[in-house]
């Protein structure tokens, strides 16, 4: 080994140690290495749960609520878990005339509702406007989602999750081809396609021929943060195993308003609005999927959501409460008589009561209260109450 190259490591290790020794004053441990800054950071956090009514996991999985004409189950169950804990690193390196940034990270919440396997949340690059990898879905933003402790996102938002993308971005517009092959459309296409005659569709039967289409404008005024999205996509399903010789295509769209202001120095406000026809997942929590078969067509399902919520500084926290629903139009589907319809989910509500305080900086507790219903098409519905706290430490 040379005497520059050992000079050159012995260097990047001072770096870093002194970023070890500087992270008390940061929010990340912070490192120089030759003209690329790199920052990691993460949180540890405990979730504590009771659910007085039946279990929901590890998250609340609103599926799992009980409806009037469902046996009877046990009441009462305590979870605790640490899989929303979080490990990331970001760099950033000048780049021409702009910056290259990196970014990937990680948790434990894969197979969620129950946790427990590592989950790959982002990992992207972007560089003079271009983003290329896995990121927040550029349907929507996050200006009215009201703070939980409980990951599960309110209903009625735009999809509150990630998907792999390429993004362009010019002022306040970003326009993204984004992955098609979301959760619900392919894992849920063997629940949600059925063929006349009581068919199972099978999910491989799911094709994804296109990439979505996503824009978004987000802009400010004032104390007004705010953004538009619309969505556009493809949803195909192609058979040639004898039984049904489905082959069809249907056009998905969504649209979304959402807006956070600063009331004061107190209150913040917040809400949202989507709707869309085959929008599927990109309405967070959508109690259906974005269509079904019928006499050999897709038919599409149309399908809205809201959201309220508000931020509220008190002592050494924050009292957030937020209101969300979402509700699919099933009444075409009724009519067709598909297969088990009348169980199927058409509402979710929920609403979430927190306080969360930080008695120094990097330290984090929280309580929260969470009311959550269901409803099936048949009008049966149930409800189910959470509460949960949580310790949370950041570095």
């Amino acid at each position: 080994m040379t005497p520059h190259v050992s000079l050159k490591r012995a260097s990047c290790l001072a770096a870093g140690a002194l970023g070890l020794a500087i992270a008390g004053t940061a929010h990340a441990v912070d490192i120089e290495i030759g003209d690329t800054d790199v920052s990691l950071y993460g949180y540890a956090k405990l979730d504590m749960i009771y659910d007085v009514d039946n279990e929901l996991g590890d998250l609340a999985a609103r599926p799992r609520i009980r409806i009037d004409g469902q046996p009877d189950g046990s009441d009462g169950h305590t979870t605790m878990h640490a899989y929303q804990s979080r490990l990331g690193f970001k760099t950033a390196t000048p780049a021409g005339d702009s910056q290259l940034v990196t970014r990937v990270e990680v948790d434990w919440f894969d197979n969620a509702p129950e946790g427990g396997d590592l989950r790959l949340r982002h990992a992207y690059g972007s560089w003079n406007g271009v983003l290329a990898g896995k990121t927040w879905t550029n349907f929507g933003s996050r200006l009215g989602k009201t703070p939980t402790i409980d990951l599960a996102p309110q209903p009625g938002q735009s999809k509150i999750g990630r998907k792999a993308q390429l993004r362009y971005s010019w002022g306040q517009w970003h326009l993204a081809l984004e992955n098609p092959d979301p959760e619900d459309y392919r894992d849920g296409v063997a629940e949600a396609f059925k063929a006349g005659g009581g068919i199972y569709q099978v999910a491989e039967d799911a094709k994804t021929g296109l990439p979505d289409l996503t824009l978004r404008y987000q802009s400010r005024a004032a104390g007004l943060d705010y953004s538009a999205s619309a969505m556009l996509r493809q949803l195909e399903v192609e058979s040639d195993d004898g039984l049904s010789g489905v082959d069809d295509s249907a056009t998905g769209w969504g649209l979304n308003l959402a807006a956070r202001y600063r009331a004061s120095e107190r209150l913040t406000l917040r809400g949202a609005l989507t709707y869309g026809d085959g929008i599927g997942e990109y309405l967070q929590n959508n109690p259906s999927a974005p269509g079904y078969l019928s006499q050999g067509d897709i038919d599409t399902v149309t399908a809205w959501g809201a959201n309220v919520g508000m931020s509220l500084k008190a002592g050494p926290g924050t009292v957030n409460l937020g209101y969300g629903i979402s509700k699919a139009d099933l009444d075409d589907a009724r009519e067709t008589g598909i297969v088990n319809v009348k169980s199927a989910n058409e509402q979710f509500e929920a609403l979430h009561l927190n306080y969360i305080w930080s008695p120094i900086e990097r330290v984090s507790y929280g309580l929260e209260a969470g009311y959550h219903t269901r409803e099936v098409v048949d009008g049966r519905d149930g409800d189910a109450l959470r509460l949960q706290g949580m310790v949370k430490y950041r570095f």
